[in-house]
């Protein structure tokens, strides 16, 4: 199961990289996100955690697999019978915009069945984040 959204925000990748790795301050700018943790102190980075709490979902923890700084993050959460990965990515255009790529893949046993169950939900969280992050990040 694939879930999609991308949006084209008004700063540079710098500025909106910043907002995106601030994983704890999700909340203010995502109502699909009600409580972040990082795991561990200083920069998101390869290996790290964070815990999300998301309305009507159990709480995942969520780890870093894959990091570009100011480009890509990429994270894992495995649950039984499901492994879910958020891809975030960010694509500079020539004139200084930013777009942003969010993408959650799920796989295993339990994919089609959780996607079947809660895919509006993750199609409708996904549109939130993606429209979030371009609002928090163009308001200055």
């Amino acid at each position: 199961m694939r879930f999609e959204a991308d949006t084209e925000i008004a700063a540079d990748a710098e500025q909106v990289w910043a907002v995106l790795v601030d994983v704890p301050r999700w909340p203010e700018w995502t109502a699909s996100v009600t409580r972040a943790e990082r795991g561990e102190s200083g920069p998101l980075a390869v290996g790290a955690t964070a815990r999300l709490t998301q309305p009507k979902l159990r709480p995942a923890v969520w780890r870093v697999t894959e990091l570009t700084e100011r480009r890509e993050f990429v994270w894992v959460s495995q649950a039984p019978g499901v492994r879910t990965t958020g891809e975030h990515r960010l694509l500079p255009t020539p004139d200084g915009r930013t777009r942003v790529e969010l993408v959650i893949n799920q796989s295993g046993p339990l994919a089609g069945l959780i996607g079947w169950l809660y895919g509006e939900l993750f199609r409708r969280y996904v549109r939130m984040e993606a429209d979030g992050l371009r609002r928090r990040c163009e308001r200055g």
